[in-house]
């Protein structure tokens, strides 16, 4: 930088507000580290490194300490908040955004490197990331939706059928009528389809072969080792193999493993209960089926109760969308928004639905 360069109060002040964002970063990174063992915890160090040369950086341009010091950020206090209290995968979910809407390319004072560095880093958080995100996202997917599923469908419902002008307690009987019909639509549905796969699991799994035929195949022709191929071997490997399990059933050392390396029982620890997956699903879907009903549950009507529900219910469309905006990688807050819109807007649209059949029946 020129030594006739004169910064500006305002450029003192930017400078600052980036030096006390990168302590605070580096001190979640810290933080993530401590929680972490192995190269996780080698890679969040270097990360908090890496901000420290960034620190260094609007040091040496403030020429040392300044006397005051901004307040960090508000993403950066949160992030602080979420490594002490929260799972990781939060956590580093909101770094991943931080760090790809980094001002530096943009910023004059910024070394092209720190540019890069912040590219970079945003492309690592997102690696270590994705392990705790496919972590979540089987259970976390299913309950996220399925609580949604309840909080738009019954939403829509009691706003429908409360337009029409029908009693409090009819509305009710809706609501509650609608939170078990999809719920154990949902806990059905997720039976079928988890019992289902585990029986085309069971279809697709190898079989055993008596261990009585081994000594009778024929080594030159060798037909065990197409057994194997098909279990995804390679043709030499299954060749290899298949004579070994031929040769120990001649000598007699007891059974041959003749197994493949492929098995659907490994699958069906990852598939999960079919009955477990079934009264998950019900329950995620009555957990947010039962939001919009709860005005009408505790006595309310009229134009009450339909703002509560609508309160009640945008506040969990909120907090859903967020949490699935956090762990895809994408802004929370446009998540959440989308959310609210999509949950909203089908409760418009039934409720219109229902003044108009109010009006023809009225």
């Amino acid at each position: 930088m020129p030594s006739t360069f004169a910064p500006t109060a305002r450029d003192r002040r930017r400078w600052a507000q980036y030096l006390v964002n990168e302590r605070a970063e580096a001190r979640v990174y810290r933080e993530l580290a401590d929680r972490r063992s192995g190269h996780e915890q080698e890679i969040l160090r270097a990360l908090a490194e890496a901000e420290g040369r960034h620190e260094a950086h609007w040091l040496g341009l403030l020429g040392g300490e300044p006397a005051v010091l901004p307040r960090a950020s508000a993403r950066t206090v949160l992030l602080g908040w979420m490594a002490r209290h929260f799972g990781s995968i939060f956590v580093l979910a909101l770094a991943q955004n931080a760090e790809g809407r980094s001002p530096y390319e943009t910023d004059p004072h910024a070394t092209p490197a720190m540019a890069a560095d912040e590219k970079v880093h945003q492309e690592v958080v997102r690696g270590l990331a994705a392990r705790g995100r496919r972590r979540l996202s089987g259970g976390f997917r299913a309950a996220v939706f399925g609580a949604n599923d309840g909080l738009v469908s019954n939403l829509a419902l009691v706003m429908g059928i409360g337009a029409t002008g029908v009693p409090a307690p009819f509305v009710l009987i809706s609501g509650v009528a609608g939170l078990l019909a999809g719920a154990l639509s949902m806990g059905a549905g997720e039976y079928v389809s988890v019992r289902s796969q585990r029986e085309l699991l069971d279809a697709a799994e190898p079989g055993e072969f008596a261990d009585g035929i081994l000594p009778d195949l024929d080594l030159d022709t060798n037909e065990l080792a197409l057994v194997y191929r098909t279990r995804g071997m390679a043709p030499q490997a299954a060749i290899a193999r298949a004579e070994r399990v031929i040769e120990r059933a001649r000598r007699a050392e007891g059974p041959a493993a003749h197994t493949g390396p492929v098995r659907a029982g490994d699958d069906h620890e990852v598939i999960g209960s079919a009955w477990r997956a079934a009264v998950s699903s019900f329950l995620c879907f009555a957990s947010g089926a039962v939001i919009p009903v709860l005005p009408w549950l505790f006595g309310m009507g009229g134009v009450a109760a339909v703002v509560l529900a609508l309160v009640l219910v945008g506040v969990a469309l909120l907090g859903t969308g967020a949490m699935v905006g956090l762990l895809s990688g994408a802004p929370p807050l446009r998540r959440a928004l989308r959310q609210l819109l999509i949950g909203f807007g089908a409760a418009a649209v039934t409720y219109l639905l229902g003044l108009a059949v109010g009006g023809v029946l009225g």
